[in-house]
């Protein structure tokens, strides 16, 4: 077998090895005789297996969190939906307060246009007599 080829069919098994979980009874029989042949493959094999071995003993340990942990997270949640409510707040009075100061400056700029329109309208009435 030359290099490029053990190259390649290094390659070609690199998935098949990580599928495996580490126990070649899984491959095909041509597989199997190029990882018994081949260190490399070899060395990929056992490194699966110890990431494996770790991720089991992950699974098996439990974490206690520290006391007073939990409710310290939970205040700080609570105080940041309460600065989230807060701000919605604001911004929702300050559209209110700007749709106000609108419609009293379009009222006033009405009632300005009326009174000018009466002060003109009276002036031009020609006066009994």
């Amino acid at each position: 077998m030359t290099a490029a080829t053990s190259t390649s069919t290094c390659a070609e098994l690199g998935d098949q090895l990580a599928a495996s979980g580490g126990d070649t009874g899984s491959l095909d029989r041509a597989a199997r005789r190029h990882v018994q042949g081949c260190l490399r493959c070899q060395a990929d094999l056992v490194q699966h297996r110890r990431v494996l071995r770790a991720l089991r003993s992950l699974r098996e340990e439990v974490l206690e969190p520290a006391p007073g942990l939990v409710t310290e997270v939970l205040a700080h949640i609570e105080e940041a939906g309460e600065r989230h409510a807060i701000r919605s707040l604001l911004t929702g009075r300050r559209a209110a307060y700007i749709g106000g100061l609108a419609a009293a400056t379009a009222a006033a700029g009405a009632a300005g246009a009326v009174v000018l329109v009466t002060r003109t309208r009276s002036r031009r009435l020609p006066l009994a007599g």
